[in-house]
């Protein structure tokens, strides 16, 4: 009875567990979906800087023409166009510096965004994990749950057998006393019987001596329970 209550102590603690870990596997899943949608808002800002710099590069790449017809000019204008040259010729380092620099740009866009993509990878695998943890725990909860009913029902089931024990044993103890009280009967009436035997043997009266007395021998054990009897 005490190892029945106490596995059901114990079902109950592990079905306070299951659910803690539960609750704490259902945190770790929401945590993962934050950090995937996380990464979704990121990669959607890598792709808006990746337009942006397509747009720096288009710019750079027309500046640098513009300064090279500007060059041209300047020379075909001679002497009055040399300041105009050197302008442009700023201008063409600035366009050029520029397209290097979008370049650059691409290069670390290129790596936020792989490095973007496997965090996204990772917090999918955590979050399919996580449900499928969530799963075993439930199932876990169910076993633990229907153990605990199981226990339960045994343990109705022994309380039922001690009480049908108890009624036996008081049934047992009636019947020991009736037969307790039966046998201080029997033995009362035998030495009734014996005193009348007694008493007819030595009284004197007629046609004593035609009667045959039957005398009933009784031994009793400690009990009082007869054992065996011989008729003389």
């Amino acid at each position: 009875m005490d190892s029945v209550q106490k596995t059901t102590q114990n079902s109950e603690k592990m079905t306070t567990i299951a659910l803690d870990v539960s609750k704490q596997s259902k945190t770790g899943n929401k945590s993962a979906k934050e950090t995937a949608n996380a990464m979704q808002s990121i990669q959607m800002k890598i792709d808006a800087i990746t337009e942006a710099v397509d747009t720096i590069k288009q710019i750079a790449f027309q500046t640098n023409i513009l300064s090279l017809n500007a060059a041209v000019e300047a020379a075909t204008a001679g002497e009055a166009g040399k300041g105009f040259a050197v302008v442009a010729q700023e201008v063409r380092n600035l366009a050029s510096r520029s397209a290097e620099a979008s370049v650059s740009i691409e290069e670390l866009i290129t790596l936020a965004s792989n490095e973007s993509n496997k965090g996204g990878k990772i917090s999918e695998n955590m979050i399919n994990g996580y449900d499928a943890l969530n799963k075993k725990i439930q199932e876990s909860i169910s076993i633990i749950e229907e153990v605990a009913k199981d226990n339960e029902i045994q343990k109705d089931k022994i309380e039922a057998i001690n009480v049908n024990i108890q009624e036996v044993n008081r049934s047992a103890q009636q019947n020991y006393d009736i037969v307790d009280e039966t046998n201080i009967v029997a033995y009362q009436s035998k030495q009734i019987a014996n005193n009348i035997v007694k008493d007819a043997t030595v009284k004197e009266f007629d046609g004593k001596d035609k009667v045959k007395i039957r005398k009933k021998i009784v031994d009793l054990d400690y009990k009082g329970v007869e054992k065996r009897a011989r008729i003389d």
